[in-house]
């Protein structure tokens, strides 16, 4: 069936199954899947790398015009994100990245880049993306949109399951001090702070498993993409 095509945001706290939701809707939809959360981590990866103060505007300037960020899905199906032609999908997901990606994401500059890159991807709409902004900033116009939350615990708990299946081992009091000082500046960083957009559906994660969220998530676009054809017509 040839559907019509919308774009789907899904914000929320980290560690709520945002990503993996997104990516499986996606696949099931046959959308493109745009991670910007990744996206953010890649710049914080190569202001690390480079030495990059996040105090000097004109050091910030300097190094956006240097970033070039892509996706590409590799031979097992999988999006991949990769910097200036280099996967990096591994490195981004590592402890110093996120300890730094919310003061990084929070600089005014570094926003409004990876805004501009996020629309022109999106332009030709048939996308789902994940992030903290993309129904209140980056699309507020998309079809559906998803606000994600969940237990700071059960937060946790899934945080460092996901880094002891990478053989990362980090204490859950690290994982939860973490996730609370990303929640704090997320939430009230002067630039697109997190936010549930005013039409957008709730969907506490907390007691649900990610087959029922990407089955709620997938019910609700085909409801939203027959209503739209409905009235098309």
């Amino acid at each position: 069936m040839n559907l019509s095509k919308i774009v789907i945001a899904i914000d929320g706290y980290s560690a709520c199954g945002k990503s993996t939701t997104a990516k499986e809707v996606a696949k099931i939809l046959g959308y493109r899947y745009i991670d910007s959360g990744a996206m953010y981590r890649a710049v914080t990866l190569y202001f690390l790398d480079h030495h990059v103060a996040l105090t000097n505007p004109k050091e910030i300037h300097r190094a956006l015009q240097q970033i070039n960020i892509s996706f590409k899905i590799n031979a097992k199906g999988i999006t991949e994100t990769f910097l200036n032609g280099l996967s990096v999908e591994e490195e981004i997901r590592q402890m110093r990245v996120s300890e730094q990606v919310s003061p990084v994401s929070a600089i005014k500059e570094v926003r409004e880049a990876m805004v501009a890159q996020q629309r022109k991807l999106g332009k030709e709409r048939g996308i789902v993306m994940d992030g903290r902004d993309i129904g209140t900033v980056v699309f507020p116009q998309a079809e559906l949109k998803l606000f994600m939350t969940a237990d700071m615990m059960v937060r946790a708990f899934r945080r460092q399951r996901e880094w002891l299946d990478q053989d990362r081992l980090v204490d859950l009091d690290d994982v939860v001090e973490n996730i609370k000082k990303r929640d704090l500046i997320d939430t009230t960083r002067a630039e697109s702070p997190l936010r549930q957009a005013e039409d957008a559906v709730v969907i506490d994660t907390t007691h649900i498993t990610i087959d029922e969220q990407v089955d709620e998530v997938v019910r609700m676009a085909f409801s939203k993409i027959v209503s739209m054809r409905k009235t098309t017509r």
